[in-house]
C-alpha cells in the first residue's frame, strides 16, 4: 500500500469515527450544557492548532511543502488558535463581542482548512508526510472539521442564548426589584 492510499484511508476513517463520536456523544452532551460551555469545549480542540508550527521541522526531514506554503499553513493555524482562545475568554466574560469573534473564527478556520487541503493535494503532501505530520493530517484535521461544524451549529441554533445571556444578566442586575 502506498503512503498516499494509507493516508486517504486513515483520513476517511478518522472523519467517519469523529462524526460518529460527535453524533453519539458530543451532540447529546452539548444539548445538556449552556451554549457557551458547549462551544468552549470545541474551541479547546482548536487551541492546540499551534502544533502546526512543527511544519518547519517537518520540512527539514522530508515533508515537501514550499516554505511560503508552510508559512501560510502554520500562521493560519496559529491565528485560528488565537481566535479560539479569544472566543473562550469572551464567552467566559459573557461578552456580546464573543459572537463576532466566533464567526470570525469559523470563517478563518474554514478558509485555513480548505487552503491546507488544496495545497496539500497540489503538493502531494500525503506522499511525504510522516511521523507527527502524518498524525496531524490524518487524525487531527478531521477532528478540527467536526468540531468546527459543531461550533457553527451552536452559533446558529443558540444565537439568542449567546446574545441574551450577558445582556439579560447585566440588565437584571441594574434594575431594582419592586414597583
Amino acid at each position: 500500500m502506498t503512503p498516499m492510499v494509507a493516508s486517504l484511508i486513515a483520513t476517511a476513517l478518522a472523519l467517519v469515527f469523529a462524526v460518529l463520536f460527535a453524533g453519539w456523544y458530543t451532540v447529546l452532551w452539548m444539548r445538556q450544557r449552556p451554549a457557551a460551555v458547549a462551544i468552549a469545549a470545541c474551541l479547546w480542540v482548536h487551541v492546540l492548532r499551534i502544533v502546526a508550527l512543527q511544519i518547519f521541522s517537518a520540512r527539514r526531514f522530508g515533508f515537501e511543502i514550499p516554505l511560503s506554503v508552510a508559512r501560510l499553513i502554520a500562521w493560519g493555524d496559529v491565528l485560528g488558535a488565537g481566535l479560539a482562545v479569544l472566543g473562550i475568554w469572551l464567552l467566559r466574560r459573557r461578552s456580546a463581542a464573543a459572537i463576532a469573534v466566533l464567526w470570525l473564527f469559523v470563517f478563518e478556520t474554514a478558509v485555513d482548512l480548505v487552503y491546507g487541503t488544496v495545497v496539500g493535494i497540489r503538493h502531494h503532501a500525503t506522499a511525504t508526510a510522516h511521523d507527527l505530520t502524518w498524525v496531524i493530517l490524518n487524525f487531527y484535521v478531521p477532528v478540527l472539521w467536526v468540531t468546527l461544524v459543531l461550533v457553527g451549529w451552536q452559533l446558529v441554533t443558540h444565537r439568542t442564548e449567546l446574545v441574551g445571556a450577558g445582556a439579560l444578566e447585566s440588565a437584571s442586575a441594574a434594575k431594582p426589584a419592586g414597583p
